[in-house]
């Protein structure tokens, strides 16, 4: 691989290292500070809510800055940030901790997407998907790191390492980006014109992402508490999601380019339908299976949204990246809970007829997509 695309690339997989390395140990804080769920889940809001304070300047700031110092900037800022909630000595300190680590991350993300649309733009090329396959790679790598905190025994020193490694292996890399810069867009007036295509692709980032979030959050309990799974399976629909999902962003990219994004999508959508027939069966293998299909389907359809929207003529890349993750990542936050309060009033069943809807809501946008060839 092309080491400045590598480069950028292995920053998707820095985030979520350092996301996944701070999530395993949870419960360790928990412990430490001596809060409850309740209290905990309230401290974890104030990382969502780091992420949606900066948005609304985070593409000003990246074309100020330049895109290849801004993604720089961003790795070694979350890096930094990274440690701080580990470090907390307080409740109130671990909110403020949280709400840095989740503001960094948010900017930190557009700007690599960002930086991938744009050398993808400068060089003809397609690497989108796999760099989100990198992402994913990196919650596997951070899962695999879970195993040293027995022989490593301390929290703060764990994640250092962590740290020292993502930034060693940044530093080797960066300056293969470095200087690049978002080809600026001339000013103009608000155009509803212009605001269509990327309100739909921000659509499909909303319910790609809150079905990831859904299945991430309830596969395990859908399995134990509707298809009577037994306790060794519950984890087997996260991850085949998670296989599948890394699986289809590495290959992704190779099959956009021979059929293009609004189809890769689209068939995307159709195996997310697929996926869920599965799941909605009822049967715990057929479920599983679901699961797989349903990680297969959505993999590709967050690159391709960033991919188009970069491209769409009028609007900067930054701005067009922004508006689509900021929608997409309040899919991801807000399924989830959404969907549990929907299972606890009625069934985890519904909630799961719900996001079959939501992905027949996708297909039906792709549909129109290609029909009135609105985005090229």
């Amino acid at each position: 691989m092309n080491p400045k695309y590598f480069g950028a690339a292995w920053v998707f997989s820095s985030l979520n290292i350092l996301f996944g390395t701070w999530a395993i140990y949870i419960p360790s804080v928990k412990h430490k500070l001596e809060i409850d769920n309740a209290e905990l889940g309230f401290a974890i809001f104030f990382l969502s809510l780091g992420i949606f304070t900066v948005l609304p300047v985070a593409s000003s700031l990246i074309n100020k800055i330049g895109v290849g110092k801004a993604t720089w900037y961003g790795v070694l800022c979350s890096s930094l940030a990274a440690i701080l909630p580990l470090l907390a000595p307080s409740y109130v300190t671990l909110m403020v901790s949280l709400f840095i680590f989740g503001a960094v991350n948010g900017f930190t993300d557009i700007a690599m997407n960002t930086l991938v649309t744009e050398l993808e733009k400068k060089d003809t090329s397609k690497f989108m998907s796999a760099s989100h396959g990198f992402y994913s790679l990196g919650g596997v790598l951070a899962g695999v790191g879970s195993f040293l905190i027995g022989p490593i025994g301390n929290p703060i020193l764990h994640m250092v390492i962590t740290v020292a490694l993502v930034v060693i292996i940044n530093t080797i890399f960066y300056k293969y980006y470095y200087k690049i810069q978002a080809e600026l867009q001339p000013k103009s007036s608000f155009s509803i014109k212009l605001f269509k295509p990327l309100m739909v692709l921000a659509l499909i980032s909303f319910v790609s992402m809150a079905s990831e979030g859904a299945i991430i959050d309830w596969s395990g309990i859908y399995l134990n508490e509707i298809t009577k799974a037994p306790e060794t399976l519950w984890g087997l629909g996260f991850l085949g999601f998670q296989v599948t999902m890394t699986l289809g962003r590495f290959v992704g990219d190779a099959i956009s380019g021979k059929i293009g994004s609004i189809k890769i999508i689209l068939y995307g959508a159709i195996l997310a339908i697929l996926g869920y027939v599965l799941v909605l069966t009822v049967n715990t293998y057929l479920a599983i299976l679901g699961f797989a299909v349903c990680g297969l389907g959505f993999s590709v359809m967050v690159p391709e949204t960033f991919r188009i929207g970069g491209n769409v003529e009028g609007v900067d890349s930054s701005k067009s990246v922004s508006f689509i993750a900021g929608i997409g990542c309040t899919g991801f936050l807000s399924a989830p809970p959404i969907l549990g309060f929907l299972a606890e009033e009625y069934s985890l069943k519904l909630s799961f007829w719900i996001l079959v809807i939501a992905a027949l809501f996708v297909l039906l946008l792709t549909f129109l997509m290609n029909a009135k060839k609105s985005i090229s």
